[in-house]
């Protein structure tokens, strides 16, 4: 047979099998809920903006409605949208939308050895155990409340540094957050000079980025390909290599010190746990799951806290009679004698108001990450079947105008009540919602409430230009709402 032959019955093969895939496509398409017809192989991606997949499925469920089918790649995924449908979901119906759907940037790195990207008992023992150790080492009271001052002292200090002259505040930011998790994790922070923090710093500041890209949303789609080609892409697996050693380091200094009746920080706690159960060949606790439990942990509570008020800032000086009005209150309540607290939330609204609308706003993780369907449901009237991937698009429900009159106008009024009262809003999902929400929610709150009052307790921030050229449209879309890059010039108060 000659070469021409070969190569025609190969084509021949490819086309059949072409078919045969599509035609399974199609017919998984007719038992979910409508919408846009997929193509082969890449289903609806031309019809998606990659580098803003929330904007575009906002976009389409004007036409298919809240409930509908997307295909990214040859898989079909359900997409929700609008705070009632996201709730009904992922909270009146926790147990059958509670699962964890495949997202390959992390879940081909961690293999599942940890709680973030894994499903059943794995997953509920896990989180037990995380809540409650980190609970345990003072999350979400006054403990970790006077972590958190003491880090502000040391980022106030570095902001003085800066003598009134433009810098990028993304730097400072991030070594700030990454000490509050590391003073956890590991029982203590770092000088922010520290080439550790520094690289645990820049490959969470760089993986945010590069995940919430082009490149990043390819690979979540065709992994088993994008494996095999160079790109942007291959630099997402160099950094988690990278935190990896450094955490592998620290848990070895941790189990040649350790004294199991004082343990010291979160490593203990897991390393006591792994002792324990030693004998257990079912056990979720050895020493690879340690070390990515620290590492989605790290990435969970550094990314978006920094984001927040990166694009914070960026905001107030956007509206700064906002920020001023903000400093108003932080002076009739806190004065600058002594650091901001928790305590003096209740007694800020104006503030916690601002706090809570730049979170809508920003919209920072626009997309929840995947869920997974646990058992055959119900929703919307439609039949979804066990194993369905969903996509709840919280930017949806962040910006439902049945919950915001303006929602792409920043107004903190949406969180206020006519007599300056704070106003609870439930169409606010900024850690998720149900089973999967974020465990470290309580400590985010705390870091993003005191940062910023602390930070305006101390500085006004100014932009380089006019208030009118500042741009509040992000960049990115998928994992990660970004700002635009920016300088400010921080004045001390």
């Amino acid at each position: 047979m000659d070469f021409g032959a070969v190569l025609f019955l190969l084509l021949v093969a490819c086309i059949s099998y072409m078919i045969v895939m599509y035609g399974k496509m199609l017919q998984k398409r007719g038992q979910l809920p409508p919408g846009p017809m997929p193509l082969p192989i890449i289903g609806n991606l031309l019809q998606v903006n990659t580098d803003n997949i929330a904007k575009s499925l906002i976009a389409m469920s004007k036409k298919y409605g809240p409930v509908f089918t997307i295909h990214l790649g040859s898989k079909p995924n359900l997409v929700l949208c609008g705070y009632e449908t996201v709730k009904e979901a992922l909270i009146d119906k926790a147990e059958q939308f509670g699962g964890r759907g495949r997202f390959p940037v992390f879940l081909n790195f961690t293999k599942g050895n940890e709680m973030a990207f894994s499903n059943g008992e794995k997953w509920k023992e896990r989180r037990i155990f995380v809540v409650q150790t980190m609970r345990s080492f003072g999350v979400g009271n006054r403990s970790t409340e006077e972590q958190i001052q003491e880090e502000a002292h040391f980022l106030i200090r570095e902001l003085r540094k800066t003598s009134q002259l433009p810098f990028d505040p993304t730097l400072i930011f991030s070594c700030c957050v990454a000490n509050v998790i590391c003073s956890i994790l590991f029982g203590s922070r770092f000088d922010y000079e520290d080439k550790t923090l520094q690289t645990i710093v820049s490959t969470t500041n760089e993986n945010f980025h590069l995940i919430s890209s082009f490149w990043g949303t390819m690979y979540n789609i065709y992994p088993e390909i994008m494996d095999y080609l160079p790109g942007p892409h291959k630099k997402i697996f160099a950094n988690h290599e990278a935190l990896r050693v450094i955490l592998q380091d620290v848990v070895k200094a941790h189990q040649e010190t350790l004294d199991p009746d004082s343990p010291r920080d979160f490593i203990d706690a897991f390393l006591i746990k792994m002792e324990k159960e030693k004998n257990n060949p079912t056990t979720h606790y050895f020493t690879e799951s340690v070390i990515m439990t620290m590492h989605t942990l790290i990435n969970a509570g550094t990314d978006t806290i920094i984001t927040t008020l990166r694009y914070g800032f960026l905001i107030l000086m956007k509206y700064p009679e906002m920020a001023e009005k903000m400093q108003e209150e932080i002076n009739q309540v806190i004065g600058q004698d002594r650091p901001p607290a928790m305590e003096d939330r209740k007694k800020m609204p104006y503030t916690d108001a601002v706090i809570q609308e730049i979170q809508r706003f920003a919209s920072i993780v626009p997309l929840a990450l995947p869920h997974l369907v646990m058992q055959d449901t119900q929703l919307n009237g439609y039949k979804i079947p066990k194993d369905t991937t969903v996509i709840p698009v919280l930017a949806s429900v962040h910006h439902d105008p049945a919950h915001y009159e303006k929602p792409e106008v920043f107004d903190p009024r949406n969180f206020l009540k006519e007599n300056g009262c704070i106003k609870k809003n439930d169409a606010l999902m900024i850690f998720g919602a149900g089973k999967r929400i974020c465990p470290g929610e309580n400590l985010a709150r705390m870091e993003i409430f005191l940062f910023f009052t602390i930070l305006l307790q101390n500085f006004t921030f100014q932009p380089l230009g006019s208030r009118e050229d500042i741009n509040l449209t992000p960049t990115g879309g998928n994992l990660g709402n970004l700002p635009q890059p920016y300088q400010c010039c921080a004045i001390p108060r």
